[in-house]
């Protein structure tokens, strides 16, 4: 048997965060990145599933992650197996102890009988009484010196399981739930595969192309389970930034995806345009209406979200509902800190997440408050020197009163504000935010959002709706 057939590459797999991982193959260096801890095992086990594919046999992998190191089988058919008893010991690499410290580890020869012993070393002078004995020459390596002792089996729920989503607990009806296949995808409807199983009445039925695949991903996001309501809060100091555009679009899209239960709130200390972009209703009640008619909704047992009909506005087929701040320009009346949180804890019996639109005033209390209660913050901007500035301007704000762990984990959007944005400046802003936030995503020029008029959802470009269903998603995994 020649060497290229007994030979296997060293694949080491390493697992960081939740978020990256490291596959090394000979000590070349495979990055792995995916949304989430699941993705990055998932690629892996890809990644090396098509190596061992190319091969023609199972390939064996050392793992790394937070739970302990272990060895793995990996076959062409994607099927994952701890070393153990059954396993045939040709498939592991040799360990031969190094020089210096004595660990094992493994070398490209993958049959035990084709490895080469490590030569004995020359003999050595007798040392002087005053220095330290040199180590003992090795003697040649047979099987038995290699492995002296037998190799226990590592417990293959340690990766292995993990790449499951298992424990190294008992397993559970939670673990058994977690094991279910993933549904079928489904036939094709965009793109070429779309047509062709048209044009075949169902007899020819290719799987989705990549961008039908992202755009279900996405849904998927949007529709994850949350864990109680969730508060969205869409920041940037200077006006004119498409803060109260991205409030609405985000609802909308939650809306739509989610099926309601979905508000869409101007928290502007007195003025705000929340309530000139959304859908009329047949009353013009704002925040401020339902601040001084709380006390109607203090017993949980005697209220129902019908109740909110006069306070709230529908929004139609984007199902959410809009409230509105104080659009009378004499009016005396405003939302302090204190009003904003008797709000938000009505606000939230009634709606599974709320996204806040902000006023321009950093220092206003009712501003404050709704970034503390957020557990998502949103900034926005347009690809604009000046709107860019108040978003930058922003995060160094947040980081000084103590806000860094909120601006680590925040989404910036970036919207163009012409048919052709300034690429060098797009470009800045993403180096610039990309490192200051969890994600950054652009959403392009729609001529429906010029105008300054009610919101219409069926007037953007596919595109439009696109862009901002991939936003909304990135915004949802951190909820």
């Amino acid at each position: 048997m020649s060497q290229e057939e007994t030979a296997q590459p060293r694949i080491h797999v390493i697992v960081r965060g939740s978020t990256a991982g490291e596959v090394l193959v000979d000590g070349l260096s495979h990055p792995i990145v995916a949304a989430d801890d699941a993705g990055v095992r998932e690629e892996i086990i890809a990644h090396v599933t098509t190596r061992a594919r190319v091969s023609g046999r199972a390939l064996y992998i050392t793992t790394e992650d937070e739970s302990g190191q272990g060895e793995l089988l990996v076959h062409p058919d994607g099927r994952v197996e701890g070393v153990g008893a059954g396993v045939p010991p040709q498939t592991r690499p040799i360990l031969v102890p190094p020089a210096e410290d004595g660990r094992a580890e493994p070398v490209s020869a993958v049959r035990r009988e084709t490895a080469m012993p490590l030569p004995p070393e020359p003999a050595l002078p007798e040392p002087a009484a005053s220095e330290p004995a040199p180590r003992a020459a090795l003697p040649a390596l047979d099987e038995e010196s290699v492995f002296p002792m037998p190799i226990s089996a590592p417990d293959s729920r340690s990766f292995a399981g993990a790449l499951d989503g298992e424990s190294a607990t008992p397993p559970t009806l939670a673990d058994f739930l977690d094991s279910r296949p993933e549904p079928p995808a489904g036939p094709a409807g965009w793109g070429w595969q779309g047509a062709v199983r048209r044009l075949s009445a169902g007899l020819i039925s290719p799987t989705p192309g990549s961008g039908e695949r992202a755009h279900r991903a996405a849904i998927t996001a949007v529709q994850r389970s949350l864990n109680g309501p969730r508060t969205i809060v869409v920041l940037n100091p200077k006006g004119g930034a498409h803060k109260t555009t991205t409030t609405l679009l985000i609802a909308a899209t939650l809306g739509i995806y989610r099926g309601g239960y979905t508000l869409a709130w101007d928290n502007n200390e007195t003025m705000g345009t929340l309530g000139v972009r959304a859908q009329a209703a047949r009353h013009t009640n704002t925040a401020v209406d339902l601040l001084r008619a709380l006390d109607r909704f203090a017993d949980p047992r005697s209220v129902r979200v019908g109740d909110l009909d006069n306070y709230v506005r529908a929004q139609g087929d984007a199902q959410f509902d809009a409230l509105a701040s104080d659009l009378d320009p004499a009016g005396a009346a405003s939302i302090d800190a204190d009003a904003f949180r008797k709000l938000h804890a009505t606000l939230s019996r009634f709606y599974r997440v709320l996204v806040i639109d902000t006023g321009n005033n950093m220092r206003a209390s009712n501003w404050e408050a709704a970034v503390e209660t957020a557990d998502q913050l949103v900034i926005v901007s347009t690809i604009r020197e000046d709107t860019a500035y108040g978003a930058a301007s922003l995060l160094d704000g947040l980081r000084q009163k103590g806000h860094s762990d909120k601006v680590d984990q925040a989404v910036t959007i970036l919207a163009s504000p012409a048919k052709n944005a300034d690429e060098q400046l797009s470009a800045r802003l993403h180096d610039h935010f990309g490192q200051l936030t969890r994600a950054v995503v652009d959403v392009p020029y729609d001529p429906a959002l010029v105008a300054g008029g009610p919101l219409v959802i069926d007037a953007l470009a596919p595109a439009t709706r696109e862009a901002w269903l991939r936003a909304t998603a990135a915004i949802a995994e951190g909820l």
